[in-house]
């Protein structure tokens, strides 16, 4: 029901753009929010979209470099990642919510299945 995909390979300084398809019953969802895990550490906010309004959010490590969009007729989200870093190789989740805070990953409700993302220097 969230469908990610876009990851890859990319060289330091390059781009990448990740999206992610909702349907069935996440199409109803009030935020959408992307996450990230690299190996061995835990699971990192990146960036999140509120659907209506529009309001997007990011975090510090990213701000200025990736750019969060949406598109209502395709229920897509798209994460457009630019001059990327070799600190931003991680499996990229998107994962959609109701409700609650746009940056903690406990108050989103469905989660897609992960892209992997690796950044070579």
């Amino acid at each position: 029901q969230l469908q990610a995909c876009g990851g890859g390979l990319a060289q330091a300084g390059g781009s990448l753009r990740l999206s992610c398809v909702a349907s069935g019953r996440t199409i109803n969802y009030v935020k959408m929010g992307w996450f990230r895990q690299a190996p061995g550490k835990g699971r990192e906010f990146v960036s999140a979209i509120r659907w209506i309004a529009g309001a997007t959010y990011y975090a510090d490590s990213v701000k200025g470099r990736f750019t969060v969009a949406r598109d209502n007729a395709k229920n897509t989200v798209y994460l457009q990642m630019n001059n990327l870093k070799p600190e931003d190789t991680a499996v990229y989740y998107c994962a959609v919510g109701y409700g609650g805070s746009y940056d903690s990953g406990e108050s989103y409700d469905y989660w897609g299945q992960g892209t992997l993302v690796t950044v070579s220097s």
